[in-house]
């Protein structure tokens, strides 16, 4: 899968994409990625990309004609054949969760990601855009960051990217509950001890005891995502109930 970024900023987002993870794997090809400087397509001696907003009002506005001849030259690039995607970052965008991630690691091949700016874009440039995506209630400087956020949480769910691939499925997120706590050595830290049963070697008492605490954790951090509960499973239900009553008890 390729990801190409459309940025006013290209020097905020190659850093983190040359990486660790993302880095190791496009080293070996599993995906690869692009960065389009948008000022190279701005207008005028000064490459300018923005302008202010009809209507009067504060910021600027990022103009119509450079967003969409960098956006038009990312897919001319794409190679015959593949699925491509182009996705404006924007604040009113669809909420981007594990569903939508899922989707695009799945449908698509060629992943170009346009990161607003200023006040937006133009309204008219919008018609070469497939979807707007948002993570969060929330306005950051650019959509640099929000790019890298969908980058790598799609990156994560495709074929070969995590050295352990049962590291996808396991997380949270990927069901209601909350991932379990973690521990490594030292088995004691500052007078803290690694829980015992982590120690044990019995697999069977391990993963019941990470069930619970995942539970736990959900409950206490997140209990919205048990809801409604006659959508989780029996066993699920029946570990709940069991941990109220004992929650009662106590």
């Amino acid at each position: 899968m390729h990801f190409e970024l459309i940025t006013v900023v290209p020097e905020t987002v190659e850093g983190y994409l040359g990486a660790s993870i993302l880095g190791r794997a496009a080293e070996d090809g599993t995906i690869s990625f692009g960065v389009t400087p948008l000022r190279e397509f701005g207008e005028g001696r000064h490459r300018q990309v923005d302008d202010s907003p009809y209507g009067g009002g504060s910021g600027m506005v990022m103009k119509p004609g450079p967003v969409v001849a960098a956006i038009e030259d990312a897919l001319s690039r794409a190679p015959d054949g593949v699925r491509t995607r182009v996705v404006l970052m924007s604040p009113a965008g669809t909420p981007f969760d594990r569903a939508v991630a899922g989707r695009l690691a799945s449908e698509t091949d060629h992943l170009i990601l346009m990161c607003g700016r200023y006040e937006g874009i133009d309204a008219r440039a919008e018609a070469v855009v497939d979807e707007a995506i948002s993570v969060g209630d929330f306005i950051l400087t650019g959509g640099e960051l929000p790019a890298l956020v969908v980058v790598d949480v799609v990156a994560r769910l495709l074929p070969g990217v995590l050295g352990n691939a049962a590291s996808a499925t396991e997380e949270s997120f990927e069901g209601p509950l909350l991932e379990y706590p973690q521990y490594t050595r030292p088995r004691t830290f500052r007078g803290v001890d690694a829980p015992e049963v982590l120690l044990s070697g019995d697999h069977a008492r391990i993963a019941r005891w990470r069930l619970e605490q995942s539970v736990i954790r959900t409950l206490r951090y997140r209990p919205d995502r048990f809801e409604p509960r006659d959508r989780l499973t029996s066993d699920l239900r029946e570990l709940l109930v069991g941990l109220d009553d004992r929650h009662q008890e106590e």
